[in-house]
């Protein structure tokens, strides 16, 4: 059986890196490229000593079209901005897509969403498993306890992040309040600062650390009146993320247009 090409958009990023070092060593797959932004200190670089694995005779490049039109499935886990306009363009050669980046805006959430009528893209803030599970048991908790248990969503990652809650908590939020049957945009509280009264019934709260090298720490606090369940999940070591898009990278080449998540990824 062939190998899969594989290349990864954002390969001078911390994910990135993992994602070469992965793809790199994983049974029936072929590192074909990867890209880093134009100007980047990165560009031109061996992908190989980019990932901490020696040197593989591939340089970073600067143009994602030509990538995705070499590859069989393209990783991306680069920057918002830029996530709309590479989904644009692996929907203009028919190349599958794995998307790994957060923080996009309306309009580019609507521009991926718009590539995935016709090209398979799997999305997903998180790509753990562990990650996806808790998403499950969230929607279970929320479901059974009720709307007189206040939901608290606390997250905590390394000082260079730059968007706020973390998709995953994001994510997390949504199961919540989808248990409830409610849009999280309505009842979603991001932040609490000075005199700002009593909590109202129904919110979802949210709670941002940063600091140090935290790769990733996500809590899901239940209050209920006496007690408290809280579901927690602590990421040590960011190769999980880059396991999962590439087990996401095998999985969606046979797929129909459409965005899908992990959760049919791992067939939760």
């Amino acid at each position: 059986m062939a190998e899969i090409k594989m290349g990864v958009i954002g390969c001078g990023g911390r994910m990135g890196r993992m994602l070469v070092a992965e793809i790199a060593s994983a049974e029936g797959c072929a590192l074909v490229g990867g890209t880093a932004a134009p100007g980047s200190a990165h560009a031109g670089s061996d992908l190989g000593e980019l990932a901490g694995i020696g040197r593989i005779g591939l340089a970073a490049g600067t143009a994602p079209g030509e990538l995705i039109r070499a590859s069989d499935v393209a990783i991306e886990f680069s920057t918002a901005a830029a996530t709309a306009a590479h989904a644009a363009l692996a929907a203009e050669h028919g190349t599958p897509l794995v998307i790994g980046t957060t923080g996009l805006s309306p309009a580019e959430t609507a521009a991926v969403r718009d590539a995935g009528r016709h090209i398979p893209i799997v999305w997903a803030a998180n790509t753990s498993l562990g990650i996806n599970l808790l998403l499950g048991l969230v929607e279970q908790a929320a479901a059974r306890l009720g709307p007189d248990w206040d939901i608290e969503i606390m997250e905590m990652h390394h000082h260079g992040k730059a968007d706020a809650p973390s998709g995953t908590a994001l994510a997390l939020g949504r199961a919540a309040a989808a248990a409830r049957g409610v849009e999280l945009d309505a009842v979603a509280q991001r932040g609490r600062d000075g005199i700002t009264g009593a909590r109202t019934a129904g919110d979802i709260g949210f709670a941002s650390l940063r600091g140090g090298d935290a790769v990733g720490d996500h809590h899901v606090i239940f209050a209920g009146a006496g007690e408290r369940l809280e579901l927690s999940h602590r990421a040590t070591n960011r190769a999980i993320y880059a396991k999962g898009a590439v087990r996401a990278a095998r999985w969606v080449i046979a797929k129909p247009p459409g965005i899908y998540g992990m959760k049919e990824v791992l067939g939760l």
